[in-house]
């Protein structure tokens, strides 16, 4: 190469996956490079653009090593096309060509913009970046995970939206859950998100979720997480965030500014929690019923005489605020068994708080004739899979929020599922957008009695049941009655093990427990 010659470096943007996403600036700097440097997969893209080129393809894991080669060859007065995926500019190559480039290089330099995952995954989704929002890569490999965690927490206190780029991969699994745990710490819970895979290539899977279903999921280093605001919302299977100030209602968290001092608060959601907010109440203690959603506030409401009811999605950063500000006596924890995630953030303000903390666990089914029969899963997922082999018309009784883990798992398509949830209908919503049919879902308030589950599965023609250990409370014993009537096995997934500091099964030992505060 004639080193007289002035080469060019194009730094170019390739877009999410297909030729028609790239711009046609990229495909001029393409045609007119005589050396194009980029990792293998990028190629298939650009084909028609760069037959008879001199090609570099190093591998993905060395991205310097091919920025430092697509500089040399400029230096020796070639024109160079150096290729990312997205845009180069976010999270890829150009800023590794400016680190290594030099302040005497004369060669030219072009930066040609392209489609970047937040901007495909977006679009995909329906418009949830429509105001003030952030990127996170959660990829350690160039930035200590500290700084992740701290910018983490800060996107969270702020409740921008945000988009979770490197998400997980082989080496790092568990970084994502650890984020999203933080994101739950001030945003809702029920702030709405999407989970895109491969967005704009082939194999693609996009999915509408809650925050706090997403700890629930397996994702990859194909997968991009996009997470609302407290505005976001939902419509004809895509979800937005309001662009203009005007139109917003300000905010939407639930006030607690008229809640009683010195009360114990009972965080609830299941009828026997609710019963429990009664008997202390009775008991002349002050008490406040904190509820996750307004239907349940509204239940709490209906059958707590003398409560005060604090309901609405709040975070755990709401939930610090209310409680400190109104000086809690104690946290009693009467959530179901299941939420084992709600468990662990009361005990994280119980401690940071100095609040004493209390948990209210009713007592399970383990033990009992019915429950012996059955057959056991650790987690959801281990469930899912045995469910699969047990049956082919699968009945989850389980409610909503791990759905997607039965719906996807393998083998899944080959089996016909039914589910029973509470009829809020965000939940049918969602057992909808997951592809369950309509006429498949019961969305009715339990529990349920033995012989409107027997009714309910013959009818339906179900040959499998899977459960949580809801105890008595929950309607367990009915629904084991009812699999042994009908002569189908019943699949029961265990209880999450916690390490609680304080623990009571009846109402007597909770009243004993308050008296020593």
């Amino acid at each position: 190469m004639d080193k007289t010659v002035k080469g060019v470096l194009n730094l170019v943007s390739v877009g999410p996956g297909y030729s028609d996403l790239i711009v046609p600036r990229a495909e001029t700097a393409l045609r007119d490079s005589d050396v194009i440097v980029a990792y293998e997969l990028y190629l298939r893209w650009i084909e028609p653009w760069i037959t008879g080129k001199e090609i570099h393809t190093p591998p993905l894991t060395q991205e310097r090593e091919r920025a430092l080669l697509a500089i040399e060859k400029a230096r020796s007065g070639a024109k160079v096309a150096l290729i990312s995926s997205g845009d180069i500019g976010i999270y890829a190559m150009a800023a590794l060509a400016f680190e290594e480039m030099r302040e005497d290089d004369d060669y030219d330099v072009n930066v040609i913009p392209g489609i970047t995952s937040a901007n495909a995954c977006a679009s995909l989704l329906g418009s949830p970046l429509s105001h003030d929002f952030a990127t996170l890569s959660l990829s350690d490999l160039l930035c200590p995970w500290d700084w992740i965690e701290q910018r983490g927490r800060h996107i969270a206190q702020a409740d921008l939206a945000c988009v979770l780029y490197n998400v997980q991969s082989a080496g790092r699994q568990q970084g994502v859950y650890r984020i999203l745990n933080i994101m739950l710490e001030s945003k809702s819970p029920k702030t709405l998100c999407g989970v895109i895979h491969n967005a704009y290539r082939p194999g693609q899977k996009v999915s509408i979720h809650h925050l706090d279903e997403l700890p629930t999921l397996q994702f990859d280093m194909l997968t991009t997480i996009v997470i609302g605001n407290r505005f976001t919302q939902r419509k004809r299977g895509f979800i937005f965030t309001p662009r203009g100030y005007n139109s917003w209602k300000g905010d939407e968290r639930p006030a607690a500014d008229d809640l009683p001092e010195n009360a114990l608060w009972v965080f609830s959601g299941t009828s026997d929690g609710n019963a429990l907010a009664n008997e202390l109440t009775q008991q002349g203690y002050p008490v406040v019923v904190s509820a996750a959603t307004e239907y349940g506030g509204e239940i709490a409401a209906r059958h707590c005489a003398g409560v005060s009811v604090w309901a609405g999605h709040q975070g755990v950063e709401a939930q610090k605020q209310a409680l400190s500000r109104h000086r809690a006596k104690a946290i009693v924890d009467a959530t179901h068994p299941y939420a084992k995630l709600i468990s662990e953030q009361l005990m994280g303000l119980s401690e940071s708080l100095d609040i004493p903390y209390l948990r209210f666990e009713r007592p399970g089914s383990i033990g009992c004739a019915e429950q012996s029969e059955a057959h056991h899963a650790d987690s959801v997922e281990q469930a899912a899979e045995l469910a699969i082999k047990l049956g082919r018309r699968i009945f989850l009784s389980t409610g909503s929020k791990n759905l997607a883990t039965f719906l996807t798992a393998q083998g899944a398509n080959e089996r016909d599922w039914f589910a029973r949830m509470a009829p809020e209908p965000e939940f049918i919503q969602r057992a909808i957008d997951l592809g369950l049919p309509r006429s498949r879902i019961c969305a009715m308030q339990g529990p349920f009695s033995e012989a409107f589950n027997i009714a309910l599965w013959r009818d339906w023609n179900i040959d499998c049941v899977v459960t949580k250990d809801s105890g008595d409370a929950g309607g367990f014993q009915a629904k084991a009655a009812a699999a042994e009537a009908l002569g189908i096995p019943l699949l029961v997934i265990a209880r999450p093990k916690l390490d609680y500091p304080a623990v009571a099964s009846t109402f007597d030992e909770v009243l004993q427990q308050l008296q020593v505060l």
